[in-house]
């Protein structure tokens, strides 16, 4: 059932990042998203520290923190929402889905187990064909053991 739950997981947070994964987000500026929002919405560190309830050298240090990544979610957020702006977080795999990411230290294993077997029969002039259907078969089963 633990398993099962796992999988579960998984394709939820697929399913609930699809948009972020196919969004096109641009790098994050040098000077930093607060900086460079903050500028292109014509606010000066003043008016955003009013916000704040707080003075201007908070929200330079803020910004400082921010694009050398020192900064704080919780301060980040409260920034961005002077600002009147909403902090977006997620984690996002590098590539594919997060089943692939969970999947990949079992095929991996697999790989490597299947290879060395294959190694061993062409020593013996017995190696088979089918190479890629053996170790996606291995990985399969590896998958269904560990998900039960």
């Amino acid at each position: 059932m633990r398993g099962q739950f796992r999988t579960l997981r998984l394709q939820q947070l697929d399913r609930g990042l699809h948009s972020m994964q196919t969004a096109n987000i641009p790098p994050r500026p040098t000077g930093g998203w607060l900086a460079s929002v903050r500028e292109a919405l014509g606010l000066t560190l003043e008016e955003v520290a009013r916000h704040l309830g707080t003075r201007r050298p908070n929200v330079l240090r803020f910004e400082k923190y921010e694009a050398s990544e020192r900064i704080t979610l919780h301060n980040l957020r409260r920034v961005a929402e002077a600002m009147g702006c909403q902090l977006v977080y997620a984690l996002i795999p590098k590539s594919g889905s997060f089943v692939d990411l969970s999947e990949k230290p079992v095929r991996d294993r697999a790989l490597r187990d299947v290879e060395s077997v294959m190694h061993t029969m062409a020593l013996e002039d017995q190696k088979p064909q089918n190479t890629k259907q053996l170790i996606e078969d291995e990985t399969h089963r590896r998958l269904n053991r560990k998900r039960r």
